[in-house]
């Protein structure tokens, strides 16, 4: 981990000061805690969960809100401030800062979506079969999250269907029993080193 966030470290800005890292991927499958593991190995990088962007009535019609709120301020090179959203109270909370550092992840289902990749410097995906993925959530959140889940996949489907990020990613991440393998994303432009996709040996993990 901390390989690749030496690497993500040397890329040029590309939101104002700040390199805008996308961690995209099926509910489910493990992208907070990704970005939790790159934000600790990269010095305590602060990370912007979409979950605190989108909402009950608008699971996927947040970009305008993302671009005014959060891209727009970086691009000036100021702090942004967003208004977290409680799921539980349905409404959204008050401003919470959040500094324009050096890196700044984005991490949730949509991260690496059409509008926002103008504004990032890599896309990462979490490797993982949408079945299993939303098993892995609907598991976590237990039964009383039965009903969200159902709306939910069915959103998730038509939001990829119509606007995929899978094929824009630069590195696609798979999730192991310890660690991370980090393999070439369908986009390219930040190659893995040669012991993170050579295949003669036990996987390589960050």
């Amino acid at each position: 981990m901390h390989q690749l966030a030496s690497r993500l470290r040397r890329l040029p800005p590309s939101c104002g000061p700040v390199r805008l890292i996308g961690v995209d991927g099926h509910a489910g499958s493990g992208k907070s805690t990704l970005a939790g593991r790159l934000a600790e190995a990269l010095g305590g990088a602060p990370v912007l969960r979409l979950d605190d962007i989108a909402s009950h009535d608008e699971l996927f019609a947040w970009t305008g809100r993302l671009l005014s709120q959060v891209v727009e301020p970086f691009g000036r090179g100021e702090s942004a401030h967003y208004a977290p959203y409680d799921w539980r109270a349905r409404r959204f909370g008050p401003p919470r800062p959040l500094p324009a550092a050096p890196v700044v992840l984005v991490e949730g289902v949509g991260a690496g979506r059409r509008a926002l990749r103008p504004f990032l410097a890599c896309l990462l995906w979490m490797e993982m079969p949408p079945e299993e993925a939303w098993a892995r959530g609907r598991s976590r959140d237990g039964e009383e999250q039965r009903e969200f889940w159902d709306g939910w996949v069915t959103a998730e489907s038509r939001h990829f269907a119509e606007d995929p990020s899978r094929p824009h990613a630069t590195l696609l991440v798979r999730q192991l029993k310890e660690g991370y393998e980090v393999l070439p994303g369908p986009l390219g432009g930040l190659e893995p080193s040669r012991e993170v996709t050579e295949r003669d040996g036990p996987p390589a993990m960050w």
